[in-house]
């Protein structure tokens, strides 16, 4: 995480299926963060979640729920910054439609830090991780 902290070029993360533990927190360390509406993005699983928290495995579904780990939620917390739909069905088509929206989101965002520096390169994504999960006293 400290090395992709220190880059000086734009960060695109995509999180595509299931991202989690370590690796999801690094994707959050992304200046845009992209996520299809059907993956799920946590720290940890629900199944460690909920064996964890109740000692209880078979208490998965009430994990995730707990957790907030869908697209939507991300979203909604700010913790990603696009959902990208995804078209019914399995075929390739689906595929083609998805592959598509992903290349547009990610030259979109390349486009917007064209001009931006090296430093500016590194705030942005600083200051982005820096306001996750922000606290506000009652």
């Amino acid at each position: 995480m400290l090395a992709l902290a220190k880059l000086t070029v734009p960060v695109i993360a995509i999180v595509i299926g299931e991202g989690s533990s370590g690796g999801a927190l690094a994707l959050g360390l992304g200046n845009k963060v992209l996520m299809l509406e059907n993956a799920i993005y946590s720290i940890l699983s629900p199944e460690g979640y909920a064996s964890i928290l109740w000692k209880d495995a078979s208490r998965t579904k009430e994990a995730a729920e707990k957790m907030k780990l869908t697209a939507k939620d991300l979203y909604e917390l700010g913790i990603i910054d696009k959902i990208i739909k995804e078209p019914k069905g399995d075929e390739e088509d689906s595929f083609l439609k998805v592959a598509k929206s992903l290349k547009k989101e990610i030259l979109k965002a390349m486009e917007e830090r064209k001009d931006m520096s090296p430093q500016e390169m590194k705030e942005e994504r600083y200051q982005k991780f820096r306001n996750m999960g922000e606290y506000k006293s009652l």
